[in-house]
């Protein structure tokens, strides 16, 4: 029986997804199971996309839905409900349940990359979705952090702040941009933070993957940071993806 998954965004064409899955399921003979890319204008377009596609079994989601689309799900797991955002749904029985494996995924990989340092202080770059799983993430590892937006949130920081004490950046070494800024296909943008005070100690992380090497993440290169993507956060989200739509 024909199997369908998916994902969903206001932008979906830069995704490597569906290329993993195609070869996922080439590789494991699931020759029945199909994965597409469904660009939706707002999130209310789910609704209609749910109906003309009876035999979609689980979506992926991405910006700028990972917390609008929890408006139309009938179970979230504890976990996306404590983060505040989901990107994982399984579709079963028409009922529709939310998980969030980026929270995980970005962990997993965080630790693998980034060994922290006696009172590593974090700059989170974005208030969205994604951040909010970078913020769980990071609590469960015990690394205090601070949200870095163009207006003043709580407990946080401008950008305008970090030009005009520098001595956020020299205290704070590990930057992880979790907002769209650099994304395929607007690859010129980058996040407006003051490159020039970034040194070989600073650890940055951008949760793009396409493309591999943002502006922001060459700028910090160019002063000798340590720089990661978002490829491997992806395969690994991915695999959880697929573990939660075979539960």
């Amino acid at each position: 029986m024909e199997k369908k998954f998916g994902l969903i965004g206001q932008t979906v064409s830069h995704s490597f997804s569906k290329a993993y899955f195609d070869e996922k399921f080439f590789r494991e003979g699931l020759r029945d199971y199909h994965y597409d890319l469904y660009p939706l204008n707002t999130i209310d377009e789910l609704r209609k996309l749910l109906d003309e596609m009876p035999e979609l079994c689980g979506l992926n989601v991405t910006v700028p839905y990972k917390e609008q689309v929890m408006k139309f799900l009938d179970e979230i797991d504890p976990i996306a409900k404590k983060i505040g955002a989901v990107n994982v749904i399984r579709i079963s029985g028409g009922r529709l349940k939310g998980f969030n494996t980026d929270c995980d995924a970005f962990r997993e990989t965080l630790e693998k990359w980034y060994t922290p340092k006696e009172k590593t202080h974090a700059l989170i770059l974005g208030t969205g979705g994604s951040s909010k799983a970078v913020r769980e993430a990071l609590t469960q590892l015990g690394i205090p952090y601070h949200l870095v937006s163009r207006e003043k949130v709580k407990d946080g920081f401008t950008y305008d702040d970090l030009e005009k004490k520098p001595a956020i950046m020299h205290d704070y070494h590990l930057i992880i941009n979790t907002t769209p800024l650099g994304m395929s296909p607007n690859t010129s943008t980058y996040p407006p933070i003051p490159y020039d005070k970034l040194t070989h100690d600073h650890y940055v992380y951008d949760l793009i993957y396409n493309p591999a090497r943002t502006v922001f993440l060459q700028k910090a290169e160019m002063r000798n940071a340590v720089i990661k993507n978002g490829l491997e956060m992806l395969h690994v989200q991915a695999e959880k993806s697929w573990a939660i739509w075979n539960n």
